[in-house]
């Protein structure tokens, strides 16, 4: 299924306000892209000025992104893939690195940013095989992204489905902890959850959080190695567990991380 790149939605970027920070377009402000505003650079800048490793964990989550996808459409055989908290378009896309492996992969991404709807055009690409979709929902409602994700994804067969670092969006933890567990409940057994965020435990992280979530952009809450933990109860745990994002099933080229944990994933399969 191909989609025209040539012209972005109009009507979502009438919604865009470029006079506040918001996190989309900071994380691809620190990934190098180009979709953010000098209102974002600001914000990234101060964030980064404050704790500098917040660059090198942009990037190793979309690494962390990269392995768990190809794990999943390549061993573990997944063929539909639910991405929550999609982010901007940048280099290899769930749907790329899915539909690299397994051609006729299914891939539905979810996200509510009038930015990343305005270039949803450019998610929408798919193989001849296989379908990419997209959802202007919210990961508060999980009844209304698993309703929409429906109309692409059949829910009686396994789907992976992936968050990464969007979690803390949602402040109250319980309340995370049920969104989630919404969301894995509605699929069938082989499913699979790919999930990372960032702990409490640095410092420098939890103060530049702090202030950011004093800039008027939606505010974001860090959590414990426990409760990140917590999000796979229930789940089967794929080796090596929940670990530093850098160290599951690191790319044999590369050397093994040092220094301080900043954030933690894993894959879990639905029994």
């Amino acid at each position: 299924m191909s989609q025209d790149r040539s012209a972005p939605d109009t009507a979502a970027l009438a919604k865009i306000d470029s006079t506040v920070p918001h996190s989309a377009r900071i994380w691809n402000y620190w990934l190098g892209g180009k979709d953010n505003y000098p209102v974002d650079h600001e914000a990234g800048d101060a964030f980064r000025k404050i704790f500098p490793g917040i660059t090198d964990l942009a990037r190793d989550s979309r690494a962390f992104l990269g392995r768990a996808v190809r794990h999943l459409a390549g061993e573990a055989g997944v063929r539909q893939f639910l991405d929550i908290g999609t982010g901007l378009p940048t280099a290899d896309n769930t749907h790329e690195i899915a539909q690299r492996v397994a051609p006729e992969a299914r891939v539905v991404y979810v996200d509510n940013d009038p930015l990343v709807l305005s270039h949803a055009h450019a998610l929408l690409t798919s193989t001849p095989q296989g379908v990419t979709g997209y959802i202007d929902t919210d990961l508060h409602d999980p009844d209304a992204v698993l309703r929409e994700a429906a109309r692409t994804l059949d829910l009686s067969q396994p789907v992976a489905l992936t968050l990464m670092q969007v979690s803390g969006h949602i402040a109250d933890y319980d309340q995370a902890r049920a969104v989630i567990g919404t969301l894995m409940g509605a699929l069938s057994r082989g499913s699979y959850l790919a999930f990372n965020d960032s702990v409490d435990t640095n410092e420098a992280n939890a103060e530049a959080t702090r202030l950011y979530n004093e800039t008027g952009a939606a505010p974001y809450r860090l959590r414990s190695p426990e409760q990140l933990a917590g999000f796979f109860d229930g789940l089967d745990l794929l080796d090596p567990g929940v670990v530093p994002i850098t160290d599951w099933r690191p790319d044999p080229s590369l050397a093994p991380s040092k220094g301080e944990v900043i954030a933690l994933g894993g894959v879990a399969r639905k029994p």
